[in-house]
């Protein structure tokens, strides 16, 4: 009789683990899962504690009820360093819960991150006597959906301190845990906003963008979105939607059907190795795009002595951040999955209250998601396949329709906001810019000529090549007609980023730069540094 099936946190098979099921104090049968991951068992109906044991995870046991409704999910975590804390952004002084999994014991501390990693203060050690005690269990079934939960089972002591208190000075921090024996390094992390406005720049981390390309659980937006397949992937080639049916193949659904995807996750892409400074290449696939990158920004900031407060976006959608408290907001790298309201919040402060945005990112703003309460999103993400088998943007009930993005299907463009919206073309390279407009007092003091290339300089090694790149945006029917083109990226295919300018009537202004790498040139690249301080300089003034 199949009873379920067993994987590890990525929702990949586990074959040959052993399971043993228990009934009045005797095992009634001992089983080993096939190479599908699947647990077979003939025995009586009735309640079981079923043990799972398998070397490098994380032994466990489940009480179930045999037959189950649906073949039962079972989930071991691997045997690795990880840590994430709960909530993952506060205002100073508040509380928040680290929760580290660990097969040893480990020391944790607390560093901020900005020119430099400054040492904030050690949290500690973090042992316990019984064996593997430290080691943290995860849900089973679908836990993407709910959160993994940890410090749950087995954390019930009023001596229970595994909290930090969120420092006076807002910015983005780092806790570091460490291994005692192996050496093991990871670390992740917490957003501090200000108890209180302090400075006249608030920067938006794109903490909505992090959570929908976790894959931690096996589900993000981009692997399962629209639910974990009955049975674990053996080969991610051969088994997974985003493959088989294309790169968009599972963008093709109804909303309704896009589940869930919760905060309450550990973030691989936001891992910084222990030894690396701002002044780096940022290396991996995920950390180009993710906090490491955003990390760059914030560096910049405090080298040119720009002071500035952190939120998360989720700060903006509450209503924590109030925008009428500062002179500029700033989005960097990729915020592209924004709520409803965080989008009118920002347009009506640029448009009808004077604030000055400045968008130091690219495929921006371009899906819309719904948060479900403090600790979830839903992301919409539908695409609309036409009659040729093709993907497009377009209103199937009237094809002559073209949707510029997935916010532009279920709200407006966000060319109306941000001038510019994100295209196919010049997607995954990396080119610098052209300038095409020395005269305007964005390049004052560049020395730049009309055609000359800046922005060569780059820390982006996944397209490394040049500011403009990774994904490109571009101005639009819905730019605001008053925009000026100030320079393109030089990217194949005419697919380089197109940085504009406009003025709002009510003092309020926008910047765009569209690029993704943009932000790993800040501190290489000296033209990009002063065009992007000239408009800042602007924008306080």
């Amino acid at each position: 009789m199949l009873v379920g099936y067993v994987s590890d946190e990525n929702y990949v098979a586990l074959g040959d683990v052993l399971v043993d099921f228990e009934s009045g104090g005797r095992i009634v049968a001992a089983v080993r899962s096939t190479a599908r991951g699947a647990v077979l068992a003939d025995v009586p109906p009735g309640e079981y504690r079923v043990s799972l044991v398998k070397a490098g995870f994380g032994s466990k046991s489940v009480m179930l009820s045999v037959p189950h409704a649906e073949p039962y999910q079972f989930r071991l975590l691997s045997d690795r360093l990880l840590g994430y804390v709960w909530p993952k952004w506060v205002r100073a002084g508040e509380r928040a819960e680290f929760r580290v999994h660990a097969v040893e014991p480990y020391r944790l501390s607390l560093w901020r991150y900005g020119l430099r990693k400054e040492f904030v203060k050690l949290c500690g050690w973090f042992d316990e006597p019984g064996p593997r005690a430290v080691m943290q269990i995860t849900p089973d079934g679908d836990y993407t959906q709910t959160g993994v939960r940890w410090n749950q089972v087995g954390y019930g002591s009023k001596h229970h301190t595994q909290f930090a208190t969120g420092p006076e000075r807002s910015g983005l921090y780092y806790f570091h845990a460490k291994a005692e024996r192996s050496g093991e390094f990871f670390s992740f992390p917490w957003i501090v906003a200000p108890a209180q406005p302090q400075a006249r720049i608030a920067v938006l981390a794109s903490s909505n963008d992090w959570n929908a390309y976790n894959n931690f659980g096996g589900r993000s937006n981009y692997v399962n979105p629209i639910g974990l397949p009955p049975t674990p992937t053996v080969n991610a080639r051969q088994d997974l939607p985003r493959y088989t049916g294309g790169t968009f193949g599972a963008w093709q659904a109804p909303d309704e059907m896009y589940l869930p995807l919760s905060f309450d996750r550990p973030e691989l892409g936001n891992h910084v190795p222990e030894h690396v400074e701002a002044g780096d290449p940022v290396e991996g696939r995920l950390a180009c795009g993710q906090a490491p990158a955003e990390w760059r920004l914030l560096a910049w900031l405090e080298r040119e002595g720009f002071a500035y407060d952190y939120y998360a976006e989720a700060q903006l959608h509450d209503g924590t951040l109030d925008l009428d408290a500062y002179r500029v907001l700033i989005l960097s790298v990729h915020p592209e999955y924004w709520s409803r309201t965080m989008y009118t919040r920002v347009k009506e402060w640029v448009f009808a209250r004077g604030g000055r945005l400045m968008y130091l990112g690219g495929n921006g703003l371009n899906c819309e998601i719904e948060f479900l309460d403090a600790a979830t999103m839903r992301c919409k993400s539908q695409l609309v396949s036409m009659s040729d088998g093709s993907l497009a943007m377009r209103d199937p009930e009237n094809p002559e329709v073209i949707w510029e993005s997935r916010f532009h299907r279920t709200f407006e463009s966000e060319a109306n906001l941000t001038g510019v919206v994100t295209t196919d073309t010049g997607i995954m390279t990396g080119a610098p810019y052209r300038c095409l407009r020395p005269e305007h007092w964005v390049f004052a003091g560049t020395g730049l000529a009309r055609g000359q290339l800046f922005g060569e300089a780059s820390q982006h090694e996944r397209c490394h090549g040049g500011a403009s790149g990774h994904e490109t945006d571009k101005m639009s029917p819905h730019t605001p007609k008053h925009a000026v083109l100030l320079a393109k990226g030089a990217n194949p295919d005419e697919g380089g980023a197109e940085m504009v300018h406009f003025d709002t009537p009510s003092g309020g202004a926008v910047f765009s730069v569209g690029s993704i790498n943009y932000v790993l040139s800040l501190l290489v690249d000296r033209h990009v540094s002063r065009v992007t301080a000239n408009v800042l300089g602007r924008f306080l003034s």
